[in-house]
């Protein structure tokens, strides 16, 4: 494989300095590619597994013998125990955050990136080949290099580089699959290519022979390499911040979109409850990186700035919250990393801990002094709680120092508990408790905590337990899901050659290109051209030589000469056409079949306000040295359909005169594809 693949032009020649995708890297000896490579593993070892298992049912349910019955039933235990043992190590991968955090992240919780979804080889050679000979009557030796290329990208898509090119590269893909669908898959036809991708949770192999399945892992892989850039950003900086937060929205758009546009994928992964749990928890991610962004530079030590992020913290903790419990729910829960579940867990108690120590922070620490504004203090704080504890109100609190320091020695308890909560948790799953950054900031975190309640211990300990008020969550931040950028690479279609996609795809069917012979009879074809990109074929006189030789209606020229000319306006097409002599010009034309042809309404110029048709009754008239085009030294008002006896047939199309003066007596005919909105002008 090449490190770069350029388009190629309509010959197939490479076209110079024209890159549109840059190949993923190699799968080097790096912590992310060694996971990717024990991923891969994993897949095949639970594939093999889910083999034998399937084997051993089989011989289950289709023997009686008892002794035989015994011996399978032993081996499926083995093996059920095999596959847990497989799941389990496939957690343990998924859980590992660390390798994909930014190297400089000391001082942040883990976020949680997702893992690309692995997948088999697939080889389009022998079946698109097949196809481009039998449907579209080319030889498909000819596409090798537009084969070869689509296999390198593909391959190249399942190791993408972490950044925007990596991002490039799949909506390449992507944009390419769709080309694919239109040219390769018709509706009521198997290809015989079966796809196979790997659920990335559990491991489990999902084969169809559709290309949607493909397209939607591409789209679950391109959020999942948003997620790894966002876990990579560096946490310390805001601009690091900032592009976190961009990296889990944007990767929240396209599980989004995955879930509004395939809605029966197979893979459990891809399941709308499962993209739905997913979603919530990027968006969560984004707030979290938000709320660090706010913390960043330090907290002023200050009542109303205290009570806000007290009130920002407390919404991540709800939010995370929220994840815990849609994870909780079935089938999610026994589906998607438990270690995961537990983080989230952890991460509501954590925010939720620092919620209340900024709340007990605020009240311990500041007492109201003349030059504070005690309306701007009371609103605040009258905002912190739903339902202030009986016997205080929001002005009493603010003046009266016992009152203050009781309720915020009860936040600093509630903010203990939650921390040591916290802690619990990640000990009791063996998977975090063995990431040290987080078992290091849940523990100094914890520590903060104490040394504040330390100091307050000895103080009034006799005014008894009050019970803590829960914080009422406020943010400043909406969090927006932005819709992938389907449209922002532009990409050229691999099998660009084989004509435009409007009239060249799978669902339409034509006959073989049939050589016709044309020639000119009075100076004139007989037909118009009509459309651009292919050229067709109109208001053909079925007596001229063209009709006789088999020119049908609504037929479209895709060579002239042996030069193909699919992509070809109708200008270049009649400069090919143009000195036809007494050996006249071959073409070929195809017919579609089985369907109502759909002539263009496209024009190439315009003038006059009608729509433009070019006439071939005169073709040769700018050939000075051709003598049979001499005594055409002018344009009529009206098409000629060339008859031998030159009457015009009833239905003749007239066209306005080259001249100023009204045409006499002329009456319209307008063909059923005219449009008003056009212009149009005679050649």
């Amino acid at each position: 494989m090449t490190d770069t693949l350029h388009p190629r032009n309509l010959k197939g020649n490479l076209l110079p300095d024209q890159s549109y995708f840059r190949k993923g890297k190699a799968i080097a000896q790096t912590g992310r590619s060694k996971l990717q490579n024990q991923r891969a593993g994993l897949n095949n070892q639970i594939l093999k597994a889910m083999r034998m298992r399937a084997g051993a049912e089989n011989l289950l349910r289709a023997t009686n013998n008892s002794k035989v019955r015994e011996q399978v039933l032993l081996e499926l235990s083995y093996v059920n125990a095999d596959l847990q043992v497989l799941k389990e190590e496939l957690e343990r991968l998924n859980i590992s955050v660390e390798v994909y955090q930014h190297t400089e992240q000391t001082a942040s919780i883990p976020l949680i990136p997702l893992g690309l979804k692995e997948t088999k080889d697939v080889d389009f050679t022998t079946a698109f080949k097949d196809f481009i000979l039998e449907h579209y009557s080319e030889d498909g030796a000819d596409y090798e290099n537009e084969l070869a290329d689509l296999m390198d990208l593909r391959q190249a898509c399942r190791t993408p580089s972490r950044d925007e090119a990596g991002i490039e590269m799949l909506l390449s893909y992507f944009q390419q699959l769709g080309f694919l669908e239109n040219r390769f898959f018709p509706s009521s036809r198997n290809m015989g290519i079966l796809f196979t991708w790997y659920d990335s949770f559990t491991g489990v192999p999902v084969s169809q022979p559709n290309i949607s399945l493909e397209k939607a892992s591409i789209l679950f892989n391109m959020a999942a390499l948003y997620t790894q850039i966002g876990t990579r950003s560096n946490r310390q900086t805001k601009t690091g911040l900032e592009e976190a937060v961009a990296m889990f929205q944007k990767a929240a758009g396209v599980l989004s979109y995955l879930k509004e546009t395939f809605t029966h994928t197979p893979s459990y992964d891809m399941s709308p409850a499962m993209l739905g749990c997913l979603i919530k928890m990027l968006l969560a991610e984004a707030h979290e990186c938000y709320f660090e962004k706010l913390i960043l530079a330090g907290v002023q030590n200050e009542v109303c700035t205290l009570i806000k992020m007290a009130q920002e913290a407390a919404k991540v903790s709800e939010i995370y919250l929220q994840v815990f419990n849609a994870m909780n729910q079935a089938p999610i829960k026994e589906n998607i990393p438990y270690s995961w579940t537990v983080m989230v867990q952890i991460k509501s108690e954590h925010y939720k801990a620092l919620a209340h120590y900024f709340a007990a922070i605020t009240l311990t620490d500041h007492q109201l002094t003349p030059r504070d504004d005690e309306d701007k203090q009371e609103k605040a704080l009258s905002q912190l709680y739903d339902h202030i504890p009986e016997g205080m109100t929001a002005m009493n609190i603010l003046k009266d120092k016992q009152q203050r320091t009781l309720l915020g020695k009860a936040h600093l308890s509630k903010a203990i508990l939650c921390h040591e909560e916290a802690l619990r948790l990640s000990n009791l799953c063996s998977k975090l408790k063995q990431i040290n950054i987080l078992q290091d900031i849940l523990s100094a975190f914890h520590k903060r905590a104490l040394l504040k309640d330390s100091i307050y211990k000895k103080e009034d300990d006799f005014l008894g337990i009050l019970v803590t008020p829960d914080i009422v969550s406020k943010t400043e931040y909406k969090a927006e899901i932005i819709p992938p950028p389907l449209s922002r690479v532009k990409v050229i279609d691999f099998f660009q050659r084989l004509g435009p996609l409007s009239v060249f795809s799978a669902k339409q069917r034509w006959t073989a290109p049939r050589k016709v012979l044309l020639t000119l009879e009075d100076g004139e074809l007989g037909f118009i051209l009509k459309g651009d990109c292919p050229v067709q074929i109109t208001a053909l006189d079925p007596l001229c030589p063209a009709a006789r030789e088999g020119v049908k209606e609504g037929d479209y020229i895709v060579s002239v000469e042996d030069k193909d000319c699919k992509w070809c306006s109708i200008n270049e097409v009649m400069h090919m056409l143009n000195g036809i002599n007494d050996q006249g010009k071959e073409i070929k034309v195809i017919s579609i079949q089985d369907q109502t042809s759909s002539l263009h309404n496209k024009s190439a110029t315009y003038s006059a306000g009608m729509q433009k048709t070019y006439s071939l009754v005169c073709l040769n008239m700018d050939d000075d040295k051709n003598p049979k085009t001499q005594k055409a030294t002018k344009k009529l008002s009206f098409l000629s359909w060339g008859f031998r006896n030159h009457q015009k047939a009833a239905s003749t199309l007239c066209l306005p005169s080259a001249t100023t003066g009204k045409p006499e007596s002329s009456k319209l005919f307008f063909s059923p594809y005219d449009s008003r909105a056009c212009d149009s002008a005679m050649y």
